[in-house]
């Protein structure tokens, strides 16, 4: 690789890394070229893009995105390095998940989920457990129409018992 096309892939991928809310850094050494193709093939289908990428170049990118601080990352840059981008949070780290069920690696090096940084493996399960964006809201959403169907609801039965007494009351008086 040249230096002007190295240049050139460090000014993309900081590009990328500034307009992304989430990815994660993954260690995938030691899988078989098969392995690395299931794993490809398992990220198309999440929405997630799979790049492997060399250290130095990441490290570079990261430096150049003035707006976010990537330093808590920078010690995690050692060995081969797979970076994954996604729009939502917790998809990779369940990716990963599913992968290791088959395999021993991915690894989780470290993620960046909307201005937090996670290092370690040892936060695979909780990455894997949080709640995107979508599934906020729809909590969210789905919390502010309960008191309001609580109401219908109530309104309905209640009407349909009122109907009732009145028909039992009316029926009475007749005999």
């Amino acid at each position: 690789m040249t230096k002007e096309e190295k240049s050139q892939y460090i000014e993309d991928l900081a590009t990328k890394l500034s307009e992304t809310g989430v990815f994660y850094l993954a260690d995938t050494a030691g899988l078989t070229v098969e392995s690395v193709n299931n794993l490809r093939e398992k990220c198309f289908k999440a929405n997630v893009e799979l790049k492997v990428v060399k250290n130095t170049l990441l490290k570079k990118a990261l430096e150049k995105v003035e707006d976010k601080n990537y330093e808590d990352l920078y010690g995690i840059l050692a060995g081969p390095t797979a970076i994954m981008f996604s729009e939502v949070g917790n998809a990779p780290a369940k990716l990963i998940k599913d992968f290791r069920k088959k395999h021993d690696k991915p690894v989780l090096k470290g993620a960046f989920i909307e201005e937090a940084i996670y290092t370690g493996d040892e936060n695979l399960e909780f990455l894997s457990t949080i709640k995107s964006k979508e599934e906020l809201i729809g909590d969210i959403i789905a919390l502010l129409q309960s008191p309001a169907k609580n109401v219908v609801s109530g309104l309905k039965s209640g009407g349909g018992k009122l109907a009732g007494i009145i028909k039992t009351l009316s029926e009475r008086t007749e005999a």
